[in-house]
């Protein structure tokens, strides 16, 4: 992105949050999941994933409320010992999906040929959660997932919280997951981004992303962070990651996958304003690690180091009929590539990435709802790590993409969606016309998508 382009982003969300955020304000928290609590959907989502403001509190608390018979313990002296739901928080979710690229994809076994274009995944996923309350202050999201791609089973977005409450409007808690951002209450963050935190699976996508966008680890590390939620309204974390590699096979440089050296420091601020139907929040997060590349090459010696920052903020309107909620992020990633550039993987020395996603969306009666986002992606120019290569391969030594996202959904109950979704794509992995060298134009990978989603 131009810098004087991110000078107006930045600039704008600056004025019209200073305006908003200075608006008389009163906080609201009473959320709860169904089957723990008996209250509707709606208390913790607009419309799933996206959480509304009782509902990251609900998550800040960790997931603890509950309305259900416990069995429970208690010592002489009338301490707890064990709060224990008499039935487990469990759900189950199922996706469907069909996809179509403007232009198939060659067929990998005949020369010349064209692959199936139109690809039906029943399921695409299938997921197992317990969400909810474990003991008192003590409560988890923990996903485990079916890959219906890799027809594999493995664990998914995982958080387990332990909260405590100061007073009617702070608390503080420790939060341990899996995953960068899955623990943010926003759906600003990459773990949750919302509207468009479901894409296709099986259709080309760009090849360049930013550590915090899931590039790196992608649910391989383990967290562990301290928060402060304080006078409804200032959100504070600090905390590290290490890598969690699944297996003994994943343990060496023959795995492929980056690993952490030591310990990478993550932190979070965000400062969000409620008044009347409304919400705003304004915030910035970061990382920095020290990365070992593997892909054969010895887990010791020089690494790569990654260090990102971002900004972002989320308004949100809730109202009887209508829901409008407006999210943006941009991220700034600096490279310094010794472990690369020795081992002679990278060009350069050093690089930079830098991501900016804004996204709109509106529903009406939490049953139709329209959405438009656009995404960038730019960075150095590196002939070792972007180079040419069929379908997947680079333009130009450049990691560029550009686009648009348009969504339409219907929800027909609170815990079933179904939407058909089209991704437009200005560039791809550098070019807009044969970007990777074999006669591919980034148009060609524009896809269409239908997806059915339903949480039980």
């Amino acid at each position: 992105m131009r810098q004087g382009k991110l000078k107006t982003f930045i600039a704008a969300i600056a004025m019209t949050g200073s305006g908003l955020l200075l608006a008389p304000g009163s906080a609201q928290a009473v959320p709860s999941f169904a089957r723990q609590t008996g209250m509707a959907c709606e208390a913790c989502h607009t419309v799933f994933p996206e959480l509304t403001p009782f509902g990251r509190r609900f998550k800040m608390n960790g997931y603890t409320i509950d309305n259900i018979p416990q069995v429970s313990g208690m010592t002489p002296s009338k301490e707890q010992t064990l709060s224990l739901n008499q039935l487990p928080p469990l759900s189950f979710m199922l996706q469907a999906s069909y996809t179509s690229t403007k232009t198939a994809l060659p067929d990998s076994a005949v020369g010349g040929a064209l692959a199936k274009n139109g690809q039906v995944l029943l399921p695409q996923q299938a997921s197992l959660f317990y969400a909810g309350k474990i003991a008192p202050n003590f409560g988890a999201f923990v996903q485990m997932t079916y890959d219906g791609v890799d027809d594999a089973f493995g664990w998914d977005n995982t958080d387990v919280r332990y909260a405590q409450n100061a007073n009617d409007q702070t608390l503080w808690g420790i939060s341990f997951n899996n995953n960068p951002t899955v623990q943010d209450p926003w759906n600003t963050t990459p773990a949750w981004q919302s509207p468009f935190d479901q894409k296709s699976s099986v259709a080309p996508a760009p090849g360049a992303a930013t550590m915090l966008d899931g590039s790196l680890f992608d649910m391989s590390t383990a967290g562990l962070s301290v928060y402060a939620w304080i006078n409804d309204s200032i959100y504070l974390e600090l905390g590290g990651y290490h890598s969690a590699p699944h297996g003994l096979s994943q343990i060496d440089s023959t795995a492929g996958q980056a690993t952490i050296n030591g310990l990478a420091p993550y932190w979070r601020l965000a400062y969000e304003r409620q008044w009347e139907r409304n919400s705003w929040e304004v915030g910035a997060y970061g990382m920095v690690a020290k990365v070992y590349p593997g892909n054969g090459n010895a887990l010791s010696g020089p690494t790569d180091q990654y260090s990102d920052w971002a900004i972002d903020s989320q308004y949100q309107y809730i109202g009887d009929r209508d829901l409008l909620t407006f999210t943006g992020t941009y991220i700034d990633e600096k490279q310094t590539l010794d472990a690369s550039f020795a081992n002679g993987d990278s060009a350069n020395p050093s690089d930079d990435l830098k991501t900016l996603r804004l996204n709109v969306s509106y529903y009406y009666m939490r049953k139709y709802g329209a959405a438009l986002g656009y995404f960038s992606t730019t960075g150095s120019a590196d002939s070792g790590l972007y180079a040419p290569n069929p379908i997947d391969g680079y333009a130009n030594d450049k990691p560029d993409s550009k686009g648009w996202t348009a969504e339409l959904d219907w929800v027909p109950y609170e815990n079933t969606k179904f939407a058909l979704q089209y991704t437009m794509y200005n560039k791809f992995n550098g070019a807009s016309d044969n970007y990777d060298g074999a006669g591919r134009n980034a148009s060609d990978n524009n896809t269409l998508y239908l997806l059915s989603w339903i949480n039980f």
